[in-house]
């Protein structure tokens, strides 16, 4: 079974994180074709001293990791899970994923672009997070998962480029997702948190490049 406790003993310290999270931002942006069907976005200016990364891969899961001064914040939505507030009795946030967000962060999950507006609830089954001067990343100490399912709460796959980070796993997946082949020595480049030049552009989109 894969769930945010797995993750959360994979993603790398929040520093590195933002770096690959640009990256995938600016990969998806560069190689893709139309802006409408890109999934991985950066906004450095979500809001006062917030950045977020989002995902929203337009079949109704998404996720969005914010970075803020008091620490980081990651949460992921699988439409298709049981954990989801659509599938319960109660059409709450399932039990133990967000109850243990330290005061500090719980304020980011009810930012309106996240929140079921018809429902008042925030679109959430899988929640991690980490203050600043923290050594780890936490979630839900006591979350009973569903049975039955190797990823309940959506994570395995919601945050396979988070915790597979390699170039090509990297590559590999916009190859499948733009139906193209990709060249791997400019997304090792990128990932690497090197500067852009026209030439890795080019390399990455030759249509982009000449525009």
């Amino acid at each position: 079974m894969s769930t945010v406790h797995e993750v959360a003993a994979l993603l790398p310290a929040p520093a590195e994180l933002r770096v690959h999270l640009r990256a995938l931002a600016f990969l998806d942006a560069t190689i893709g074709d139309d802006p409408q069907f890109v999934d991985h976005t950066f906004d450095a200016d979500w809001g006062p001293d917030q950045e977020a990364a989002l995902m929203d891969n337009g079949s109704g899961d998404d996720f969005s990791v914010l970075f803020t001064p008091a620490g980081v914040l990651i949460r992921g939505f699988d439409h298709e899970s049981a954990m989801s507030p659509y599938g319960t009795e109660d059409e709450q946030v399932w039990p133990g994923v967000v109850d243990e967000v330290p005061v500090t962060l719980r304020p980011l999950l009810d930012d309106p672009a996240f929140v079921d507006a018809y429902m008042g609830v925030s679109r959430v089954t899988a929640c991690l997070w980490r203050e600043t001067g923290d050594t780890a990343w936490r979630t839900g100490s006591a979350i009973d998962f569903p049975a039955g399912n190797p990823d309940p709460d959506g994570a395995g796959h919601l945050f396979r480029l988070l915790t597979h980070r390699s170039p090509e796993t990297v590559r590999a997946h916009f190859e499948d997702y733009y139906e193209r082949p990709v060249p791997l020595d400019p997304v090792r480049h990128v990932l690497a948190g090197h500067p852009v030049t026209p030439a890795i552009t080019a390399a990455l989109n030759p249509a982009a490049g000449r525009e």
